[in-house]
């Protein structure tokens, strides 16, 4: 009686702690969906070329009533987060795309 009474406590506890590891484990998705940063365009960081991905960020940091700072700083601040957090998993290809789609975002704000 006593040994069911552990596994069913033992599976429950390991239940309830899968549940929190999974609710944070997802924590940089949420923000980059929900964040006061900017509206992002869906598949924003998924987009052919640097170019594309720099002016679907302006594009949305114009738009956003959103954001806090400038639509410069939002949409440069959105992007480094995705390449430091989002993209922890990204591949050396998709990682120097996004690098060059910060370069065209200073090109398209005249910050360079």
């Amino acid at each position: 009686m006593f040994a069911v009474r552990a596994r069913r406590m033992a599976k429950q506890i390991r239940k309830r702690n899968n549940r929190k590891t999974g609710a944070g484990r997802r924590w940089s998705q949420r923000v980059t969906e929900e964040s006061d940063a900017l509206t992002l365009e869906a598949g924003v960081f998924t987009k052919r070329t640097p170019r594309q991905i720099a002016m679907s960020l302006k594009r949305s940091a114009d738009r956003s009533r959103r954001r806090k700072s400038d639509p410069y700083r939002s949409a440069m601040s959105m992007l480094t987060f995705f390449i430091n957090r989002a993209g922890k998993g990204l591949s050396r290809s998709r990682k120097q795309k996004l690098e060059k789609a910060k370069v065209e975002l200073r090109m398209l704000y005249g910050k360079e």
